[in-house]
């Protein structure tokens, strides 16, 4: 439909005389141009914030986890307690890592990443979904979280957060974080 029909003559007499001389704009075709953009730097800071998001953690390490009963660690300054909080549920998880569909590699990368956005965001208390499937993430996500300086417990996570497939981790904030 073309609204230029919908106005009578006379309508549109009377909006030219209500507007007055009206002078038409020039379009000038000249494009800014675009500089050919130099690599960012990496300053010093965004260095040492990426470093330790690629938290690497090491397959060979093969700490000592009791075989009998839940998946469960407590670091040596940190009250046995708190494993018995995250196992009755007392935390409720601030964020949550789903890894189904990930290898090995990529889970590595993805927790790293977690933990450096749990100190961002002041979570305390993380998820990990790994799943039971081949049991190679069930057995490896324990092994890599016990290296990481920052989780001070972790246990089985109850049944509403996923049972023998996750992992509840108490995580220590740091009092400043430099974004």
């Amino acid at each position: 439909m073309k609204l230029k029909h919908l106005l009578s003559e006379e309508e549109k007499k009377q909006f030219k005389e209500a507007i007055g001389a009206v002078k038409p704009m020039v379009q000038d075709k000249i494009h800014p141009s675009v500089s050919a953009s130099k690599q960012k730097k990496i300053q010093p800071k965004d260095k040492e914030r990426k470093q330790v998001a690629e938290f690497h953690f090491s397959d060979e390490f093969e700490p000592h986890l009791s075989g009998d009963g839940p998946v469960k660690y407590v670091r040596e300054d940190v009250d046995t307690f708190e494993a018995k909080n995250l196992r009755r549920g007392y935390y409720s998880p601030d964020l949550i890592l789903d890894l189904h569909g990930l290898d090995q590699h990529q889970s590595k990368k993805e927790i790293a990443s977690l933990l450096y956005a749990c100190q961002k965001e002041h979570a305390q208390c993380i998820c990990i979904v790994h799943g039971i499937g081949s049991r190679i993430l069930k057995n490896k996500v324990p092994h890599w979280l016990i290296q990481h300086p920052d989780v001070m417990a972790f246990h089985q996570a109850p049944l509403e957060w996923g049972g023998n497939g996750a992992l509840l981790v108490l995580i220590e904030l740091k009092d400043k974080f430099i974004r």
